[in-house]
């Protein structure tokens, strides 16, 4: 255990390079500036580009702000923005290449949009005829959202030990059938219906049994994750054809539809989508159901059926108090800035027009049908744990079992 996070460690020490490689590089700037070709070019954020015909881009790279000319003007009572960079470029290929961008040209750039010396970006290459153009795409953020990803894991495998890292494997294996899988087969034009019953099965079977192990609660979680996504697939469905639901409540399905040149099913998409997102939180009540009444059996071997299931509803109805409210708080967050939008066009448009919009009742849907997913899980895996149980003989736990037992399992 030591040795694996003394390795995790090294793994974070050899990543700090990358976070300090721009300021390593800053005293290079004027030798380079005097052997260096200067491209001009303007930014994605400029509005007006000089090129009326869309070209694929060519190449992407990361850049690192050199030097930024500042200008500042006023517009109607608007501050306007022009900022000259000079950067650098950092990838193989085109290495210790300097480029200069006009960003903004004269617009209101936001905060995220006005940039420093150090910042590393992202750049886009363009072909117009024989000559290069390059455009501002975005910050490289990767070296800190890698270094967060590190953090996560060390975290886990510490406070958590070896389940905490089947836990992780598990995660890596419904990323895996998410990308591999599901989204190629959407795309495709396939029944999302039997697509997902097929991906959602396969990322229950091999999470579940990843994160905590082949043991008879185990399988009674498993059993009763099965039998409660069948039972909320079909409400969810009943929810989608009562509210008029056609899955395209955003622009984000107008534009998929339009570029993917197969039929989608966007209902489809969006029933997917709700199936797709109750699988985490019913492993965690299916699991934490099974534990629960595992151990108030351990705990009294005369306890039976009826006082299992029981017990196992008081503290399923607690749990879900709990996650039926952590479910909705999660879809609002997702999709705040969305709702402060609707809030401000309040004024003038009704209330009731509002809460009747698609995207409104998209929300709804997959809050309710995750809520209810929550509440048939909590008595469908009690009552199958009940019955396993109640006649079930516990063998005595090891020394090792007792030193790292717990009752809630995530």
């Amino acid at each position: 255990m030591q040795k694996f996070i003394y390795t995790i460690g090294l793994i974070v020490l050899s990543f700090l390079p990358t976070y300090t490689f721009a300021q390593d590089q800053e005293s290079e700037l004027v030798d380079e500036l005097e052997t260096t070709k200067i491209v001009e070019y303007n930014s994605l954020e400029n509005d007006n580009l000089q090129n009326d015909q869309y070209t694929e881009p060519d190449g992407f790279y990361r850049a690192e702000v050199q030097a930024v000319d500042t200008k500042e003007g006023e517009l109607l009572g608007r501050k306007l923005i022009t900022q000259n960079l000079t950067l650098k470029i950092l990838n193989k290929d085109k290495k210790n290449a300097i480029i200069v961008v006009e960003n903004g040209g004269g617009t209101d750039l936001q905060e995220s949009q006005i940039y420093k010396k150090g910042d590393v970006l992202v750049v886009v290459r363009t072909m117009v005829g024989d000559k290069e153009q390059y455009y501002i795409q975005d910050r490289y953020r990767l070296p800190g959202l890698l270094g967060m990803v590190i953090f996560f894991l060390i975290l886990t495998v510490i406070f958590t030990g070896k389940q905490g890292m089947g836990s992780i494997l598990g995660l890596i294996a419904s990323v895996g059938v998410l990308v591999g899988y599901l989204v190629p087969s959407l795309l495709n034009g396939q029944n999302p219906v039997l697509i997902t019953f097929i991906a959602s099965f396969s990322i229950i079977t091999l999470t579940i049994f990843i994160s905590h192990g082949f043991r008879t609660r185990t399988f009674i979680a498993f059993i009763s994750m099965n039998l409660t996504l069948i039972l909320a697939y079909g409400i969810s469905a009943i929810f989608v054809y009562l509210a008029q639901m056609f899955g395209v409540g955003s622009e984000d399905t107008f534009y998929l539809a339009s570029i993917v040149n197969a039929d989608l099913d966007l209902r489809g998409i969006l029933l997917a989508g709700v199936i797709v997102g109750m699988l985490g939180v019913l492993d965690d009540v299916t699991v934490a159901q099974a534990a629960t009444i595992d151990e108030i059996k351990r705990a009294n071997l005369n306890t039976k059926f009826k006082q299992l299931y029981k017990a196992g509803m008081s503290v399923g109805r607690d749990h879900i108090a709990s996650l039926v409210n952590t479910l909705a708080l999660a879809y609002v967050g997702s999709s705040l800035p969305l709702f402060l939008l609707l809030y401000i066009n309040s004024a003038n448009v009704p209330i009731w027009v509002t809460l009747n919009s698609e995207f409104i009742g998209q929300e709804l849907v997959r809050t309710l049908s995750g809520s209810i997913a929550i509440i048939l899980a909590v008595p469908i895996t009690s009552f199958i744990a009940a019955k396993v149980f109640d006649k079930y003989v516990h063998k005595p736990r090891t020394e090792k079992e007792k030193t790292h037992h717990h009752g809630h399992s995530h």
